[in-house]
């Protein structure tokens, strides 16, 4: 179960960024009207309620802005990520991760932060008044996903010592701030936290963990992780395990290498790797889900028996043909690796995607994802022969990394391949994919099935 202890706002869009890059900019050219008229046109990001003759008063901004489209905004504003720690009265370990740390004041010493009024922990916090604020590392995602988990002990995995005022302060963090709570004030759903600080160090001056249009990430990786949810703790284990393959392949193919896993009925993207030299954004947002169908991400399905693989089967729409599907699934198994060629029910499909918001979908923008994921067809998937010397334009070449039951446990995929690649350079870029898998199954202690 998910806590509200990673109280860090998260995107509608998600990826993997540069940084150093120049966004390109337009200035406007036409002139103010004299005198100057409000636009009649309706703000479409104000909620219904809000229409009245000036819905854009200052009174009124505050409470018409559309969340969805608030958080959208914000999520372009990276933000770094801190661990709050205390004590509860009992003496033991408490902490939430936010992304609201600022400094306030030089002199006196003061800083803040604002955590969620729901949050189970912060009132442990208020009780003792004092915090550690710890400033995480680019490596410690997993301290947020500990610090998520409501119900356990959050500091089992979690190696700390005790700063002079009893706060925990966590190992390998960039930085600590000791700090007394001075004030508290409301903020709108959170709480405006005033420390004053006691005492401050720098332990390791590495890159930071940032916060970025819905991913984990850091100023000088083109990585980015998807936030923790209570069903993608375990993926999200397995991508920080396989982020320096990724990472590697990225970079030594110029391409972008995604890591996507099953949820139920759903696909999940959870990791995104780019190369630097990209000049586009993100294939598809992290974190997004979409209907996990046929003949999509086709190996982690490819080994399932039974009534699992019939339930996928049955996801399909009318134009599938259970033979050549089945074809398809012999193909993969038996190969170890996908596919899949461009074909343009597959492009209408990723557009269908993109348009669909991580969180609060309206019903028309899920089944237009519904509808294009039931139009696909078999076309471009899984060709039988790969001719050295003919071209193909690839949408996809994907291959799994194996757990200890010899099941797929996660689904590294190559997107943004260059068009027209040779039958050679595909089975280059494949066999690469293929060692970046092997590698990471043999370090999780996982093994491939007989036909893979």
């Amino acid at each position: 179960m998910r806590d509200r202890d990673v109280d860090i706002c998260s995107s509608t869009s998600g990826g993997s960024w540069r940084s150093g890059g120049a966004r390109n900019s337009v200035e406007a050219t036409h002139k103010r009207p004299e005198p100057y008229q409000r636009s009649p046109r309706t703000n479409r990001h104000l909620r219904p309620d809000a229409e009245k003759d000036d819905p854009m008063t200052l009174t009124e901004t505050s409470t018409v802005i559309d969340p969805g489209h608030f958080r959208t905004v914000l999520g372009h504003f990276p933000t770094g990520v801190v661990a709050i720690t205390s004590t509860d009265s009992a003496g033991l370990p408490v902490g939430m991760a936010v992304g609201s740390f600022a400094s306030v004041s030089l002199d006196p010493a003061l800083v803040a932060f604002l955590p969620d009024k729901s949050s189970s922990t912060f009132p442990k916090i208020r009780e003792s008044g004092r915090f550690c604020v710890n400033v995480l590392g680019a490596g410690q995602q997993d301290i947020c996903r500990s610090l998520a988990l409501k119900g356990s002990d959050k500091f089992a995995s979690i190696d700390w010592t005790p700063t002079q005022h009893g706060n925990p302060r966590i190992h390998d963090s960039i930085a600590w701030i000791d700090c007394v709570i001075d004030t508290i004030h409301e903020a709108g759903d959170h709480f405006l936290v005033i420390g004053r600080v006691a005492s401050l160090e720098v332990d390791d001056a590495t890159s930071p963990l940032i916060f970025f249009q819905g991913g984990y990430g850091c100023f000088s990786s083109t990585s980015l992780t998807a936030p923790g949810e209570a069903d993608l703790l375990r993926p999200l284990s397995i991508v920080d395990q396989a982020r320096p393959e990724m990472e590697a392949v990225a970079r030594e193919l110029g391409v972008e290498c995604c890591a996507s896993v099953a949820i139920r009925d759903q696909l999940v993207l959870v990791g995104s790797s780019m190369a630097s030299t990209l000049p586009t954004s993100p294939h598809i947002r992290l974190g997004q889900r979409m209907p996990f169908v046929p003949p999509l991400a086709l190996p982690l399905v490819a080994w399932a028996e039974g009534r699992e693989f019939d339930k996928w089967i049955g996801r399909g729409g009318q134009s599938l043909d259970r033979d050549l599907l089945m074809q398809a699934t012999s193909r993969v198994r038996n190969r170890g690796w996908s596919l899949v060629l461009r074909s343009e029910a597959q492009v209408q499909f990723e557009g269908a995607v993109a348009r669909l918001p991580l969180t609060g979908a309206t019903g028309d923008l899920a089944g237009d994802v519904t509808a294009a994921a039931r139009a696909l067809s078999l076309e471009g998937y899984e060709p039988a022969e790969i001719d050295p010397n003919a071209t193909y334009d690839v949408r996809i070449i994907s291959a799994p990394i194996f757990g200890a039951d010899a099941q797929p446990e996660l689904l590294l995929s190559l997107y943004q391949l260059p068009s027209q690649l040779s039958g050679a350079e595909v089975e280059r870029y494949r066999d690469r994919l293929l060692t970046a898998a092997d590698t990471v199954t043999a370090k999780l202690g996982g093994s491939k099935p007989p036909t893979a």
